[in-house]
């Protein structure tokens, strides 16, 4: 080389490559994880701290691998193929296994949006007052608003921003007094009974951690990094990006994943140590959680678990009904993709909208969706069991995947998680 080139040795990019940057590459795993807590799952690991203690903290250590293995499935279906799940289904399968899965997936993301909104909307009631119907509609006003109008990459930089409010459970965890030994010994060894709370409660869990929504918002997301980024391609038409773009996406998973059940077992713990260990076992809400952890915890536990609720909301909202948007416009063949402006994709951004306002009229109508926060997750669980299994065949199917195909030690897991699933809705139906 001469010597006055500015151009790198092979040697200088071969040591870049092997060291990457985590704030670049932490994006749709991340983002996706961090989503995962919203205020349903808020509620969620909150009724399982309160009304089981610590006897359930295993689930959160047991899922995480779980977790990772399909949600990196869902990721390498996008980058492989470039199109989401949807698409991915629609041209491989009969066009009634697709509508049957969307469908399933549109229907729980709007109860789970207006759950969000109610349990939004009651959180800010508690902090400052005033009409918290109102605030239902202002927040999901907002949420569209914001999606339909924002930049693509300002609109992630703000969701990567939002991942922070997560750790305000993490700090009110340590404002109460918490028998870690006791914590410990409950994670490694299950203390598990057959009867039906503690089966519900184990599949509204897997429900909220294992979500249908994530798998197709992170794929998706994939597909978009793939159009934002100039010299990316689908990498069945450039096999020579996969290795680094495989282990992007898998430190981008594990990470989000971890952080998104780390921050759900301290909700475990936090209403372990202070609802169920002053004898407050039955919480309905995440904004009932909050409001009782005001006389044992104190205020600054309460107004942190609040606010929480509001930021994971914010989070999750754009999420659940971006998901909803991405699968029915695969579905049916519209342009899709957030990096899309309005006007070049206006059935997608209609179906965001549309999803939106159909959560929040959930908070309008006799229906209360903040009683349904806990059998969303379970509707999830169940919801997941023919997705994770339809993808699981994709992604080992070469016309789909061609050389990209799973190696058996992604497969097995992901076929655990697939048969977790299966047996926890199993359990539930046979309890009930």
């Amino acid at each position: 080389m001469d010597a006055n080139s500015t151009e790198p040795s092979p040697q200088a990019v071969s040591k870049q490559s092997k060291r990457p940057n985590l704030l670049k590459i932490l994006g749709p795993g991340l983002i996706t994880g961090a989503s995962d807590d919203d205020p349903s799952g808020i509620a969620t690991y909150s009724q399982v701290g309160a009304q089981f203690g610590y006897s359930m903290g295993w689930v959160m250590l047991f899922s995480w691998p779980l977790m990772c293995a399909i949600q990196e499935i869902s990721a390498r279906i996008g980058r492989v193929t470039g199109q989401g799940v949807a698409g991915n289904l629609k041209r491989h399968y009969p066009v009634g296994v697709v509508y049957g899965v969307v469908s399933l997936l549109v229907v729980a993301n709007v109860i789970n949006i207006g759950a969000d909104l109610g349990a939004m909307g009651a959180a800010l009631k508690l902090l400052i007052g005033g009409p918290a119907l109102i605030y239902v509609a202002l927040f999901g006003l907002a949420s569209v608003l914001l999606e339909v109008f924002s930049q693509y990459s300002r609109y992630v930089s703000v969701l990567k921003w939002l991942t922070l409010s997560l750790f305000a459970y993490v700090g009110v965890a340590f404002v109460v007094h918490i028998p870690w030994g006791t914590v410990g010994y409950n994670l490694v060894v299950p203390h598990i009974t057959f009867d039906g709370p503690y089966i519900t409660a184990v599949v509204a869990v897997l429900g909220t951690t294992i979500s249908p929504y994530l798998f197709f918002w992170q794929a998706e997301e994939e597909v978009e990094e793939v159009k934002e980024r100039p010299q990316a391609k689908p990498l069945k038409r450039a096999p020579e990006q996969a290795k680094p773009e495989f282990q992007r996406i898998q430190w981008d998973t594990y990470i989000g994943m971890l952080i998104s059940n780390v921050v759900a077992l301290f909700i475990i713990l936090t209403t372990a140590a202070t609802l169920n260990a002053h004898g407050v076992t039955d919480i309905q809400t995440s904004s009932q959680a909050a409001e009782a952890l005001r006389p044992i915890a104190g205020p600054f536990a309460f107004f942190i678990f609040a606010l929480g609720i509001i930021g994971t909301g914010l989070l999750a909202l754009p999420v659940l009904a971006g998901s909803s948007a991405y699968a029915l416009g695969e579905t049916f063949g519209w342009p899709v993709g957030l990096s899309r402006t309005a006007g070049r994709a206006k059935a997608f951004y209609g179906a965001i909208a549309v999803a939106t306002l159909l959560g929040i009229g959930l908070n309008f109508s006799p229906i209360d969706p903040i009683k349904a926060l806990f059998w969303s997750a379970v509707i999830n669980g169940v919801v997941a069991v023919p997705v994770m299994a339809l993808m699981m065949h994709l992604s080992s199917h070469r016309p789909a995947m061609g050389e990209f195909r799973l190696q058996i030690g992604l497969k097995i897991v992901g076929w655990l998680a697939t048969l977790v699933m299966v047996a926890a809705a199993i359990g539930l139906f046979a309890t009930w």
